[in-house]
């Protein structure tokens, strides 16, 4: 997916929706989603309130990437509805969508402050230049992510974890509500992990809620509030030790899942390919 395209999408809204009071962050009702005739999502439900950090955990082809999108507005579900703050996905400025990053055009010629200033056209309009007050927030953006040496590099040039660290400055320039992120940690090395991490644990302290798409059962279980383990439908969601019991991994992964008991403690050990959309 080209870099602009996938702003324009997910950044550029006609009108801001409103929050209405008393209605929680998101609720995804009974949503259902066919591709081509083919079933890639069946009535999932469920509620997150604001400051939770939930993972979305299940096989390759499980749904996890087309759910997020269904949740950032991106693509409309065949049945069943998603409400954020008691409106459709469509027109809130508080949710900020990254894609896995094998989606993204990292060739296209733009640097890390144009990437992050993207997050800013909803405040201020698609014909106003950006104003002292925008470039006073992107600064901040970057410097929460770690990048501020590397504002005016461009993306092709980024590390793995830089391209995260830049998407999450984005998002926070967008000052967004909701996060969620596609597979972030795929390729990145194990302190490019627990960076993302760190961001991830200050977003949560300011109230920023986070849904993460991933592979790794280990890390939901460890870094997360709560888990939804998917395969096409809701197997289990709540707490890692709720959701992570052999009958419901079985359920969702089948064949693609050994569970082995070693000193006692029972892992997990299956299918860690990217989803790939």
């Amino acid at each position: 997916m080209a870099l602009m395209n996938w702003w324009r999408m997910v950044t550029l809204r006609e009108r801001e929706a409103r929050h209405a009071p008393g209605e929680p962050l998101l609720e995804v009702s009974r949503v259902s989603m066919h591709y081509n005739g083919v079933l890639a999502l069946e009535e999932i439900s469920f509620t997150v309130e604001p400051g939770e950090r939930i993972a979305i955990v299940g096989p390759n082809g499980a749904g996890k990437s087309t759910l997020l999108k269904i949740i950032a507005g991106v693509l409309t579900p065949t049945a069943g509805s998603v409400r954020v703050y008691g409106h459709g996905p469509q027109g809130h400025l508080c949710i900020a969508y990254i894609p896995q990053r094998n989606q993204v055009d990292w060739n296209f010629p733009l640097t890390v402050a144009d990437v992050v200033m993207m997050g800013r056209v909803g405040k201020m309009g698609l014909l106003r230049h950006p104003g002292a007050r925008d470039w006073e927030v992107v600064r901040r953006a970057l410097e929460q992510v770690g990048l501020t040496d590397l504002a005016h590099r461009p993306i092709r040039a980024l590390s793995g974890g830089q391209q995260q660290r830049m998407f999450i400055a984005r998002a926070l320039a967008q000052e967004a509500e909701l996060l969620l992120m596609d597979e972030p940690f795929t390729g990145l090395d194990l302190p490019a992990q627990e960076g993302i991490l760190e961001i991830l644990e200050r977003l949560r302290q300011q109230g920023v809620t986070v849904l993460v798409a991933t592979h790794d059962l280990d890390q939901a279980a460890a870094y997360f509030d709560r888990v939804l383990l998917l395969n096409r439908r809701l197997i289990a969601f709540g707490s890692p030790e709720e959701v992570f019991t052999p009958e419901a991994l079985r359920a969702a992964y089948g064949g693609h899942l050994r569970l082995v008991s070693i000193g006692g403690e029972l892992i997990a050990v299956g299918d860690t390919c990217c989803e790939g959309g």
